[in-house]
């Protein structure tokens, strides 16, 4: 599980930043103002995390019982909440109603992991969902082209085992990337330049955090 420092944070979109030798590099931009809104410790919950949320939350689209949690912990309604694991430490820094520091978290170069839900596309057949090769077209084939061919047995075990390759909802799916490069932090306007590309269309939600099989996913210092 990983447990390096994370943000939660929103797609701004794709650009390319240009180096003074012209070297061209394409990065992502995201946006993460996160707050602190609660705290998991070891004594109550059996585990440490911080609970952070973004984008403000209206009244009038939250429930009593929801707005008195917040309430509660002494900040204002949120629209997205994730739980990020960590140590006693690093948890030890932060308060409910406190914005993670985007330089205390990561450095300029680091490898991250970035999450997201990818673009969804709807129905799609075995050739775009899974790259099957389709069926020939010779020997009088007819009207299979790009069928996917047997999916199960007769009697034996007489049903379609799961897991099977067939056609169905393609995309709308969590995805991680692993060992992506932090290119640059700006953390006085609260953004991070992943270089690449990550899952999901301009505006979704994504969380951020070190790269936890390389070293590297915990920022200096």
């Amino acid at each position: 599980m990983n447990s390096f420092p994370g943000v939660l944070g929103r797609k701004v979109g794709m650009t390319q930043l240009v180096a003074e030798d012209g070297t061209v590099t394409p990065v992502t931009v995201i946006e993460a103002r996160c707050v602190v809104v609660s705290k998991r410790t070891a004594d109550k919950d059996g585990y440490t995390a911080l609970v952070l949320g973004l984008d403000e939350r209206t009244e009038k689209h939250t429930s009593k019982p929801v707005a008195g949690q917040f309430k509660k912990a002494g900040v204002s309604p949120k629209v997205v909440l994730r739980e990020f694991r960590c140590d006693e430490d690093y948890a030890a820094k932060y308060e409910p109603g406190q914005e993670i520091a985007l330089g205390d978290v990561f450095a300029d170069g680091q490898l991250v992991d970035v999450r997201g839900t990818s673009r969804g596309k709807g129905f799609a057949g075995v050739m775009k969902r899974h790259g099957f090769r389709g069926a020939g077209a010779s020997h009088g084939a007819h009207e299979y082209k790009r069928h996917g061919g047997s999916i199960g047995t007769n009697m034996t075990p007489g049903r379609v085992l799961p897991g099977r390759k067939m056609a169905g909802q393609m995309g709308n799916t969590k995805v991680s990337i692993l060992n992506q490069q932090l290119h640059k932090v700006i953390a006085d306007k609260g953004l991070v330049l992943v270089r690449g590309g990550i899952p999901g269309a301009p505006g979704c939600i994504v969380e951020v955090r070190g790269a936890v099989k390389k070293s590297g996913g915990r920022a200096a210092g």
